[in-house]
């Protein structure tokens, strides 16, 4: 699973790796404005560097960066034969250019190298328009809904658009 994701070449001088501790600033300045186009339905930041510290211990985020620094993340927490798959984030600048779909094919990898046969993932429902194309490009289907937490509150009616892909 580490050769999947600590030395691959993409996209000409894009390299991928491993986040580590260290990149916790770096990864929440990038997913927060990634994720800016989500205020529509969430007030705030969408994570804190606390936040970030946590998914690092639980999971793994996938780094893309090149000599200016990071453009692009995903974070994989494998489950066993499933893996999940969240905060898919690109540099908002670099948006289009490729870079969020190549991160999602060497996260497939790095999930299939982890035993994974089917990686999961979820989309909130006031952002469906966009991202459901994306995602169904890539190979994913959608297998259901479910709600938000109760604790999260929403600016707008919505809920979570579950999808999965499978890896063989």
């Amino acid at each position: 699973m580490a050769a999947a994701a600590n030395s691959v070449s993409r996209a000409g001088d894009v390299h991928f790796r491993r986040a580590v501790n260290e990149d916790v600033k770096a990864l929440t300045r990038l997913i927060n404005a990634a994720f800016r186009v989500e205020q529509v339905a969430f007030d705030g930041d969408r994570v804190n560097a606390e936040g970030v510290q946590k998914y690092i211990t639980t999971g793994t985020f996938l780094l893309a960066e090149d000599a200016t620094g990071v453009l692009g993340c995903v974070y994989i927490e494998a489950r066993g034969e499933r893996s999940y798959l969240g905060l898919l984030s690109v540099e908002p600048t670099r948006q289009g250019s490729g870079l969020g779909r190549n991160l999602m094919a060497v996260a497939e990898d790095l999930a299939r190298c982890a035993g994974s046969r089917v990686m999961d993932l979820r989309v909130i429902s006031p952002r469906a328009e966009r991202l459901l194309p994306f995602y169904l490009r890539l190979g994913y289907r959608e297998t259901g809904t479910r709600p938000f937490a109760a604790d999260l509150a929403s600016k707008v009616p919505a809920h979570y658009i579950l999808m999965s892909k499978p890896l063989a």
